[in-house]
C-alpha cells in the first residue's frame, strides 16, 4: 500500500505532521505481512487491507499518541499480542521502548517474531507463554481483544509496576465491566476516532 494511502487512512487517528516515513515504512511492512499471513493462519477477522489499517493499526497508534512521547524508553508489556496490536505500532511511534509481546499460539508468536526480523527490531521480545506465567512487571502493560477477557485483566493489573498504568483498547459497553474486575485506582476514557462504541481505558493502581 502506498505511503500517501496509508497516511490518508491514518488521518482521523494521528496528524499529519506525526505520521513521518520510518513510521509508515513500518506499518507498510508489517501490513504486508498480516495480509499474506492472514491467508494462512487466523491471524484477524479483517480481510480488507484498509480496514485492517483503519481499527488495528489506527486505533492503536491513537493510543500510543495518547500513552507515549515519540522518545520514550520504559519497558511495555502487551498481552494477547495476537497479530501485534496494540504493541508494535506502540514501538514505531517510539522506537526506543523495551516491548514484550506475550501471545501463547505458537503461530501467531511466529508471525510477531517474522515481523520484527523484517523491521530489524531492537529492544524487542516476543514470549510465546501464557501470561500468568509471567514474573516481570512493566510501566506499562496494554491489552486488547483477548480470549477470557476478565482473566487476563487481572493478570494484566499484577504486571503494573508502581507508578505505572494499564491501557485497554475496548467497546465501551466493557467500561464498567473492566472497572469492576480492577483494584482501586484512578482510571481515565478516551472516545477513538471514527467510532462511536470503542474506547482507550487507561488505569492506574492506587499508591
Amino acid at each position: 500500500m502506498e505511503a500517501s494511502t496509508l497516511r490518508d487512512l491514518l488521518a482521523p487517528f494521528i496528524p499529519a505532521a506525526d505520521l513521518d516515513d520510518a513510521l509508515l515504512a513500518s506499518v507498510g511492512v508489517h501490513l504486508d505481512l498480516l495480509t499474506r499471513w492472514n491467508q494462512r493462519i487466523n491471524l484477524t477477522a479483517i480481510r480488507s487491507p484498509e480496514e485492517m489499517v483503519v481499527r488495528h493499526f489506527g486505533e492503536s497508534l491513537f493510543a500510543a499518541r495518547a500513552l507515549l512521547s515519540r522518545g520514550a524508553q520504559q519497558e511495555v508489556i502487551d498481552l494477547g499480542s495476537g497479530a501485534g496490536f496494540p504493541g508494535l505500532p506502540l514501538k514505531y511511534w517510539a522506537p526506543r521502548l523495551q516491548l514484550t509481546l506475550v501471545e501463547s499460539h505458537g503461530k501467531k508468536a511466529t508471525f510477531l517474531r517474522e515481523v520484527g526480523r523484517a523491521l530489524h527490531l531492537s529492544g524487542f521480545a516476543v514470549l510465546n507463554v501464557r501470561a500468568e506465567s509471567l514474573s516481570q512487571r512493566a510501566s506499562l502493560v496494554t491489552l486488547r481483544a483477548v480470549e477470557g477477557f476478565d482473566r487476563a485483566l487481572i493478570t494484566a493489573s499484577h504486571l503494573v509496576a508502581p507508578g505505572g498504568q494499564l491501557a485497554i483498547l475496548i467497546s465501551e459497553t466493557r467500561r464498567e465491566r473492566a472497572l469492576s474486575l480492577l483494584p482501586e485506582g484512578e482510571s481515565t476514557s478516551l472516545d477513538l476516532p471514527s467510532s462511536e462504541q470503542r474506547i482507550l481505558l487507561t488505569w492506574k493502581p492506587r499508591a
